[in-house]
């Protein structure tokens, strides 16, 4: 028996602090729940326990570029939870430490190249030491991975089908993406200008899928605006849009493709219902600018100086007011009177507030549930689904519902 269940890596970083009052208030140190934080600064890690009113929190001292302490820190554990990112750059000994000593891991990256990197070097190992390893258990990709999830399983329930194509519309959120996840971004773009192959990776609309699996027909994600007459209004960009949908289009593959190997989704905001087409063009160039300036050297230098840094965020009441609101619809491959409509909402801001929840749980759910999968690379929807869904609903301030219309 391992001493912990979770450790939490990371746990004095802004995203990291709110991962460990969410643990504390959930599950508390004596509720059945065995966790310890953990990181590279030993002070650090005592003030933040002394500071959650919790001073005997087990803390274990480990850096991201220290194999030696990593495998230690992995070996006591039956669950590593990480946010300390941009993973390309700090998170690539850790998963390994996981492989090698069987530990289950969880972490909130968008990086696709890096995680088919990780997936590449390290999947026979996991499979054959039982680690469970998923990447994207936040914001992105939860949301999308288990919405889609369950959108299907209520069109295979109602109709014996499922749905040939999902499009999942963001209708609203308040609040901003963390500053880990912009870090991680420019860190990206900044690897693709250095490496053209990387580009290459990040375009392909089936870059996470396993090798030999069946492509679809998607293409390239919604750069412009674009009227979809299923919503009645015109879409705009959604800037995660690149992580959510190679994830979706994995969890299909990894499940035996109970979507269809034919399936077909895609992700864009909604805009208001006043806008017409010569706004929403506008709008929708404006956020393609300001995606494409990340890509350029002097302008990404400048956007550095306006954009959050990673440890940076917002206070509790902005975190407490935030939410995030996205419709996913599914189409019946036969008859439209039979399409279906599922609403996925968070109690929090995406970025922080619903972010450290939903992590927590695919941590607790890793440690303490039994989950139908071995070892492997895995999707949020592929290695805990339903059980995850329950958790978040019952726990983390997240809905699944079916809905009778779009917004």
């Amino acid at each position: 028996m391992r001493d912990y269940d979770i450790v939490l890596f990371g746990a004095s970083g802004f995203t990291g602090r709110l991962v460990a009052e969410y643990l504390l208030e959930a599950y508390g140190q004596d509720k059945g729940l065995r966790w310890a934080i953990a990181g590279r600064n030993e002070e650090k890690l005592k003030v933040l326990a002394r500071e959650l009113g919790a001073p005997n929190l087990p803390v274990l001292v480990a850096d991201s570029d220290d194999p030696q302490a990593l495998a230690s820190l992995a070996a006591c554990t039956t669950v590593v939870c990480t946010t300390v990112g941009p993973y390309a750059l700090y998170g690539s000994a850790l998963v390994a430490a996981c492989v090698t000593a069987g530990t289950h891991y969880c972490d909130l990256t968008g990086e696709v190249h890096w995680m088919r990197e990780m997936i590449g070097r390290h999947e026979a190992a996991a499979v054959a030491s039982g680690a469970r390893i998923v990447h994207t258990c936040g914001f992105d990709s939860i949301p999308s991975d288990l919405g889609t999830l369950f959108l299907q399983q209520a069109m295979l329930a109602e109709h014996g089908v499922p749905a040939q194509e999902v499009k999942l519309r963001v209708k609203r959120f308040s609040g901003a993406f963390s500053g880990g996840t912009v870090a991680s971004m420019i860190n990206m773009m900044e690897e693709a200008g250095k490496d053209k192959s990387l580009r290459k990776v990040m375009a392909d609309p089936y870059a996470l899928l396993p090798r030999g699996s069946h492509r679809g027909d998607d293409r390239n994600d919604q750069t412009g605006a674009v009227y979809d007459y299923h919503f009645g209004r015109w879409t705009l960009p959604f800037v995660m849009a690149a992580i959510n949908t190679r994830v979706v289009r994995r969890s299909n593959a990894l499940l035996g493709f109970p979507y269809g190997e034919d399936f077909a989704y895609s992700e864009a905001m909604l805009a208001p219902r006043h806008q017409g087409r010569v706004a929403a063009k506008l709008s929708a160039l404006a956020m393609t600018a300001g995606t494409v300036s990340l890509a350029i050297p002097p302008l990404r230098a400048v956007a550095k100086k306006f954009l959050p840094a990673p440890g940076e965020g917002p206070d509790r009441e902005q975190r407490e007011k935030g939410f995030f609101d996205i419709y996913l619809y599914g189409v019946h491959p036969d008859d439209g009177d039979k399409d279906l409509i599922a609403r996925v909402t968070g109690d929090r801001d995406p970025g922080y507030g619903s972010t450290s929840k939903m992590l927590a749980e695919a941590a607790v759910c890793l440690a303490m549930d039994e989950l139908d999968c071995d070892g492997g690379f895995w999707t949020p929807a592929s290695a805990m689904g339903e059980t995850l869904i329950q958790r978040l609903e019952e726990s983390a301030g997240l809905t699944f519902t079916l809905e009778d219309a779009t917004p």
